[in-house]
């Protein structure tokens, strides 16, 4: 009796095998008259300088690859650089774009080589800021009409006797120096000349208590490991800013959207439709940054952690 049991099991696995075997060869050759389907061939990607465009990055590379088997190319670029990369084919999607209707208008609407790809989940959020301590202690500095009263507070020697406010990278979206001529506000604007040198110095006005008044951003992954107090503008209103050398309300809250190029949707690769399905929130992006900055992943380190832990988000995101 055993012997039979063991020999019918035995047999019913070997049908199995053929039985999968014949399923595997059915999925990759479709039948005489049905088209194969499309290669996923090459994905050339924007990353832009900032942490979260590098975690976007990761993940949609890894599984692009890991999944759909898809050749994929990263390009660090900065954000006008990266739509100019739609008119000769050299990119392929912008994964995080912060507005630009600029942009849109030259070379969605005008030039027609880009198409917008949908929203990727990530809510953003543009302002200024200080060290928490500092609102916790001076309250009223949270009211932008008080801070020309605490601009000796904020002087360095690079600013001489006005106070400073430390923006980015110089090629981010900003309207700081026209905020602080036409809020007549006592400031001079520098650069801090990259991300990872603006998280440095809130950092370090955290660390050591002293004063620091500058832009900063959501998603971002410092904001879980120090508090920041953002300073409300004057009220964003649509079109408030359309006249960029005239504004003077506060930056609009942006859902971010993705960016793709035109020909590359039309190809019909699986590529695109995963990428078009993409979305996530401020919270994965966040982790994922934070392995990669704090953590010293590498990108692939970091996005299968991310997959692993996630497979019932992102395999709604296959074509």
């Amino acid at each position: 009796m055993v012997i039979r049991r063991f020999a019918q099991a035995l047999t019913a696995f070997g049908l199995a095998v053929v039985a999968g075997c014949a399923t595997t060869q059915a999925a990759v050759t479709p039948p005489p008259g049905v088209p194969s389907p499309p290669s996923c061939g090459t994905v050339n990607l924007a990353v832009n300088p900032w942490s979260g465009s590098a975690a976007n990055a990761a993940v949609v590379s890894y599984l692009l690859k890991e999944e759909l088997r898809c050749k994929v190319n990263s390009y660090e670029l900065s954000e006008t650089a990266s739509w100019a990369g739609f008119v000769d084919g050299s990119i392929d999607v912008i994964l995080e774009n912060w507005g630009h209707d600029d942009l849109k208008k030259k070379y969605i609407d005008g030039q027609k080589v880009a198409v917008e790809l949908g929203l990727t989940g990530n809510k953003g959020v543009i302002g200024w800021y200080v060290p928490q301590w500092m609102a916790d202690e001076n309250p009223d500095i949270l009211d932008w009409r008080n801070l020309n009263e605490y601009a000796d507070t904020f002087k360095t020697t690079a600013t001489g006797g006005k106070g400073q406010f430390l923006a980015a990278d110089p090629s981010f979206v900003t309207k700081d120096a026209q905020l602080i001529e036409n809020l007549k506000l006592d400031y001079t604007l520098v650069y801090a000349g990259s991300e990872d040198k603006l998280i440095a110095a809130f950092r370090r006005a955290q660390r050591q208590k002293t004063p620091l008044l500058g832009y900063f951003y959501e998603p971002q992954w410092l904001l879980s490991d120090i508090k920041l107090a953002h300073i409300p503008l004057p009220r964003y209103k649509p079109g408030c800013d359309a006249d960029a050398d005239a504004v003077t309300c506060d930056y609009q809250p942006y859902d971010l959207d993705k960016i793709a190029r035109k020909a590359f949707v039309d190809s019909g690769s699986p590529g695109a439709v995963f990428l078009k399905n993409w979305t996530w929130t401020n919270n994965d992006q966040n982790q994922v940054a934070r392995d990669m900055t704090q953590g010293k992943m590498t990108a692939d380190e970091a996005a299968k952690k991310w997959a692993d832990a996630n497979r019932d988000v992102w395999e709604k995101w296959l074509p």
